[in-house]
């Protein structure tokens, strides 16, 4: 199967220190993934040359989008389940990541499951910013499994290159995220089973016309 871990920070800058924590983070989840023999990328928003106005994919006609853009969302759309990792900012999650995903639609994640990721340099791990994840990628359509990863004062557990220190118990943090990744990879693997019995987008229209397509409707 194939899985993306999106990497939710654009700082690269003292502070904080150590600089871009996040990305031994989300380099530790691409290690453990690929553990089970499974296709994992990793995507850094600093890789993508997004437009300086705001512009979604699906806001260009098609085959007009940027290259970059036209890119990862094909990757999107072949990946069968998604890691999101994030640092917690005012309790909530990285603006990096949520503008990130605000580039696609809904309906390239839909029906797939995604895994939530959270991380920080002090005690308490992003937990804050995890629960209101929870509802931004249901929405978004990757409905995010029950196990969730909170790595507290990241710099003391991951390397730079994503292994353990050497200080620490990288089994038991192995069978942390494992328990996670498991979950992630089970419902992703019945996720692509279903959709290949049967192509959800049959059974449910989508609304690509305009948001009233999802009002109530009126009673007379």
């Amino acid at each position: 199967m194939k899985f993306l871990v999106f990497l939710g920070t654009v700082r690269d800058s003292t502070p904080p220190n150590p600089q871009r924590l996040g990305l031994r983070v989300a380099k530790a989840c691409v290690t453990q993934i690929y553990q089970g023999d499974h296709s994992v990328e990793l995507i850094d928003p600093l890789d993508l040359d997004a437009e300086p106005i705001f512009k979604p994919h699906f806001a260009y006609a098609r085959g007009k989008a940027p290259p970059q853009l036209q890119s990862l969302a094909d990757k999107i759309e072949a990946a069968d389940g998604y890691v999101m990792v994030s640092p917690e900012y005012n309790h909530s999650m990285s603006p990096a990541l949520a503008h990130l995903l605000n580039h696609f639609g809904s309906s390239l994640f839909s029906y797939k499951p995604s895994a939530i990721i959270t991380y920080s340099a002090g005690q308490w791990g992003g937990a804050r910013a995890a629960v209101g994840m929870r509802t931004f990628l249901s929405e978004l359509g990757c409905l995010p499994v029950s196990a969730m990863i909170q790595i507290p004062k990241a710099h003391e557990v991951l390397a730079e290159d994503g292994s353990f220190l050497e200080n620490i118990d990288a089994e038991g943090w192995t069978d942390y995220f494992g328990r996670t990744f498991t979950q992630l990879q089970w419902w992703a693997s019945a996720a692509k089973n279903q959709r290949g019995k049967i192509d959800p987008r049959k059974l449910a229209r989508s609304f690509k016309r305009d948001p009233s397509q999802r009002n109530t409707p009126q009673p007379f």
